[in-house]
């Protein structure tokens, strides 16, 4: 596999870095988490469990070892200090500063590993005004304008149902971790990442600042070409109570569709692109999508050239046959669900691994890999420089 004979030590909690991290173990990296004493990892405990694990866990933490220690003792300091000795990748998201307190930041680590590649995760990053405010995924959305985007049909803001900047901070992160190692090859020297999910999230709208950049001004959500401006791209009910959308606004699906439903002469409205003059377009589509139920419409979209799709609910989503095909739900031995590898190689591919850890299950495995002996382990778990479940 791509990465196999890479050592991953992961320091991070919640989304972002231990889904990086998990990136890599499915490709074959060796990854080491490093949970504090206590409750460990927080998304342990979060949302619903099967199999004596959170859902959340189980698909952020698969593949994974689990070393638990106090990075307030100095033992459990100089141990992961050690393990940082032996690895090429080093994730953290705690809030700006921490590290460097517990005397596990970048200098302390890289002075013991100068190859390592460090990534730090943080909602705003290592500096700026914002440095150190407390937050997660939505903060760092609305301070980024992307809330503003998402509204009701009462044109209010609503709650943005994906953990955008969460997961624009950790395919970024890959990213640049990647470039890393690769840089390394040639240098034989790590780097420092400054991650934070409100650049990322940032990043992510190239198609939405047109206005923004050009006329100095926010978007009019709802005449923007991929908010709702346009009838070609848009979202419609059915007689059901059950939604479809149109997803492509080329001319072409636009004859198409309008063809088909005997209304060519919509057609000048989305030559002229979106805005408010399509409003009677999405009108009569509206009236139209209400006469039929969704799977009435999924069978008259049938071999037509539309951009068309039901909308699905997520258990519907992950039961779909594309979705089953391209492996994106995958069972263990149990029959217990995962999110599949969107990664996909043609040659090495992911073999991600379903065993999950328990808290600090492999404390004394990996002291002992870093010359610990038994004694050692025992005056550091009687000291609590190290803890487990």
């Amino acid at each position: 596999m791509k990465l196999q004979g890479v050592r991953v030590v992961d320091l991070s909690m919640f989304l972002p870095g231990p889904h990086v991290t998990m990136m890599m173990a499915d490709h074959g990296a060796e990854v080491i988490k490093v949970e504090p004493p206590g409750e460990g990892e927080p998304n342990r405990h979060l949302g619903a469990k099967q199999g004596g694990f959170s859902i959340f866990f189980r698909n952020t933490h698969r593949g994974k070892r689990s070393l638990c220690l106090n990075l307030k003792s100095p033992a459990g300091r100089e141990a992961l200090l050690k393990l940082c000795e032996t690895a090429d990748v080093f994730v953290e998201a705690f809030r700006p500063g921490v590290v460097d307190r517990l005397g596990v930041g970048y200098r302390d680590v890289a002075a013991r590993n100068p190859r390592i590649v460090y990534c730090s995760i943080a909602a705003f990053g290592q500096t700026g005004p914002y440095r150190d405010l407390p937050a997660h995924d939505l903060a760092t959305e609305a301070l980024a304008g992307v809330v503003s985007l998402n509204l009701g049909n009462d044109g209010e803001p609503t709650m943005p149902h994906v953990p955008a900047a969460d997961m624009a901070a950790s395919l970024l992160a890959f990213g640049g971790i990647m470039m890393a190692l690769y840089r390394r090859e040639q240098t034989g020297r790590g780097d420092y990442l400054d991650m934070a999910m409100h650049d990322s999230i940032l990043a992510w709208t190239p198609n939405i600042v047109g206005e923004v950049f050009a006329n100095r001004r926010p978007p009019v959500v709802k005449q923007e070409r991929s908010l709702g401006g346009s009838a070609m791209y848009n979202i419609y009910r059915t007689r059901d109570g059950r939604h479809v959308v149109l997803g492509a606004q080329e001319i072409k699906f636009a004859r198409n569709l309008l063809e088909a439903l005997g209304r060519p002469e919509f057609l000048p409205l989305c030559e002229r692109g979106p805005g408010a003059h399509q409003q009677p377009m999405i009108d009569f589509l509206r009236s139209t999508f209400a006469q039929k139920t969704q799977a009435e419409w999924v069978e008259w979209f049938a071999g037509r050239d539309i951009g068309f799709a039901p909308v699905k609910n997520l258990r519907e989503a992950f039961d779909d046959p594309h979705a089953q095909a391209r492996g994106m739900r995958l069972l263990d031995d149990q029959g217990q669900e995962h999110i599949g590898v969107p990664i996909r190689f043609a040659a090495e591919p992911a073999q991600p691994r379903f065993d999950l850890p328990r808290l600090g299950a492999d404390n004394e495995r990996i002291l002992a890999e870093l010359g610990y002996t038994a004694a050692d382990i025992a005056r550091m778990r009687s000291e609590g420089a190290i803890a487990a479940d």
